[in-house]
């Protein structure tokens, strides 16, 4: 089989598999916000944050994952044409 005929048949498995670790990535981050910046109220202690650590690995884990999920999702519509 050439790689033509064997990738449709990967991709969603790929897919499924960066969704999953994306996912995981995202809400093992925590977060500085309180619920009343999402209404409106003053948050003066999210000003700013410096990640350090397994916090800014997971941010650019959660980045590098989304772009290949990206990439993975317009390579499943175009291998479908």
């Amino acid at each position: 089989m050439t790689l033509g005929g064997i990738l449709p048949h990967i991709l969603p498995v790929v897919q499924i598999a960066l969704s999953v670790l994306l996912i995981a990535a995202v809400l093992l981050q925590q977060t500085g916000a309180s619920m009343g910046g999402a209404f409106g109220g003053d948050n003066f202690s999210a000003a700013y944050h410096t990640r350090r650590g397994s916090e800014k690995v997971l941010f650019y884990a959660a980045i590098v994952l989304g772009v290949l999920f990206g990439l993975s999702s317009f390579a499943a519509l175009f291998l479908n044409r």
